[in-house]
């Protein structure tokens, strides 16, 4: 499949003007200057991260039209129009933080009107910030999707990029289009088009059916990896997402596994007896960090991905694991109970200088480091299981969610959003993937065709 391009370097022609697209450099309008025309300018249009849903931005997102009607192998231009429209006001309503107005308020976009909003209707349509775009079918079987974004209250310009996909692509330019009006509006950065593994299970808890699954962050574009003939556990995603790392029970025997996503191969990442497991990446993708026990005891190792020699890391009794990357690669967060309980430990990537981080009451596990670097997150066991963040020094924990059972985050490719599994109560308590985000405010479920539980967010697209 052919990647994305994108045309950020490319200034979009007017629908309304020629096909061809000149090839003049993209000029995106600085935000209006405050306090600067008489009676005082609109201020910068922005959306603070901090507040989570309490006062989310209204957005207009209409139908995007077509030059013309045109039958692709994704269907017409102009239901993709409403499909990309869809998807863009889907993606900005899950971030907490915009509230697109109802599909009564928006007005029938024409072509020609894309690069020129009708303003003195959006300006009192209550939107402050307008997303508009176009679907064109391409020559070559490709599409072209424009995506601009305007300021209604200043009445200009903020933003625009293009994009060329393959027509099984579509859905991506709407979330690559999602992404830039998030991170022109926020200051952070984009996580919309962006994938996650987990673990898709059903059947009595009893005797489970657990397969690897993947699908788009928004659970569209589902396919299962495995049959479900052995038990799989915490699949992660490799740097340049052409593999996972996994843990199997193949043989009734826990060890590490890396499956090609090009091939569908699997490949054994440690030849040993013994049992191996909580695999993970490093950052480059040269090293797998995981788990290894032997003669009760379970220390940390890691091994090049590309196989050979395993090298331990941790060398305590007891139970240490869960080993996650700082972004940098230089350390390496993981539990042990060498203090009695389970603990939340940090170590250079060599293994030296081993401190403890986590001294609040209750246990700590499944840390992750964000890929901002600025917070680990863990599951927080204290009668229930919850979602918590800290610093990498130990400071600043913060509880995110409040139910019975909560575990294994993940984090967003921006490090804003985590996402983890939820597991209802008895033996009919369903596990379902959910997210929140680092105010705590805005949670909500992933769908998934069956039960989720382990998922592993991955980086953003190319």
């Amino acid at each position: 499949m052919r990647s994305i391009l994108l045309l950020s370097a490319v200034l979009l022609a007017a629908p309304g003007a020629a096909q061809d697209m000149p090839a003049t450099p993209l000029k995106v309008p600085p935000p209006p200057a405050q306090a600067q025309a008489p009676g005082g300018a609109p201020p910068p249009l922005e959306v603070s991260v901090t507040g989570g849903i309490s006062a989310p931005m209204p957005i207009a997102i209409p139908t995007m039209p077509t030059d013309r009607v045109t039958d692709t192998q994704a269907g017409s231009t102009d239901a993709l129009g409403k499909q990309l429209a869809d998807i863009v006001t889907s993606d900005l309503k899950s971030s907490g933080l915009f509230n697109p107005l109802p599909p009564a308020q928006l007005r029938t976009v024409m072509f020609p009107e894309v690069t020129q909003p009708a303003f003195s209707y959006w300006g009192g349509s209550g939107a402050q910030a307008l997303v508009q775009g176009f679907v064109r079918a391409n020559g070559d079987g490709t599409l072209t999707v424009g995506c601009y974004l305007y300021d209604v209250s200043a009445q200009t310009e903020l933003m625009r990029q293009g994009f060329v996909v393959p027509p099984a692509d579509w859905r991506r330019a709407g979330h690559k289009c999602a992404d830039m009006v998030y991170t022109r509006l926020t200051g952070e950065g984009p996580y919309f088009d962006s994938r996650v593994v987990y673990v898709s299970e059903t059947g009595p808890k009893a005797r489970r059916i657990k397969r690897l699954a993947i699908m788009d962050q928004d659970g569209a574009n589902h396919r299962f990896l495995t049959n479900g003939q052995s038990i799989v556990l915490t699949p992660r995603f490799a740097p340049n997402q052409q593999s996972i790392v996994y843990m199997s029970f193949v043989n009734d025997k826990p060890a590490i596994y890396v499956y090609d996503l090009g091939s569908g191969r699997q490949r054994l990442v440690t030849t040993t007896e013994r049992q191996t497991f909580a695999p993970r990446f490093s950052p480059d993708g040269r090293w797998i960090v995981y788990s290894m026990s032997i003669n009760g005891n379970t220390n940390i190792y890691r091994v090049p991905a590309a196989g050979g020699t395993p090298q331990r890391l941790t060398n305590t009794p007891g139970i240490n694991t869960g080993g996650s990357y700082s972004p940098d690669g230089s350390r390496i967060v993981f539990e042990s109970d060498r203090s009695g309980s389970q603990q939340l430990y940090v170590m250079n990537a060599d293994g030296s200088n081993q401190q403890r981080i986590s001294f609040g009451g209750g246990r700590y596990a499944t840390p992750v480091w964000s890929p901002r670097g600025d917070l680990i997150a863990f599951t927080k066991i204290a009668g229930a299981f919850r979602i918590g963040i800290m610093s990498p020094s130990g400071s600043g924990e913060k509880l995110l969610t409040n139910s019975w059972q909560d575990e294994g985050p993940s984090w967003s490719p921006n490090g804003r959003v985590l996402m983890f599994f939820r597991q209802g109560r008895g033996n009919a308590g369903k596990a379902d993937l959910w997210s929140v985000d680092l105010t705590g405010v805005n949670e909500r479920r992933i769908p998934t065709p069956l039960d989720g539980s382990d998922p592993g967010w991955g980086p953003l697209r190319p």
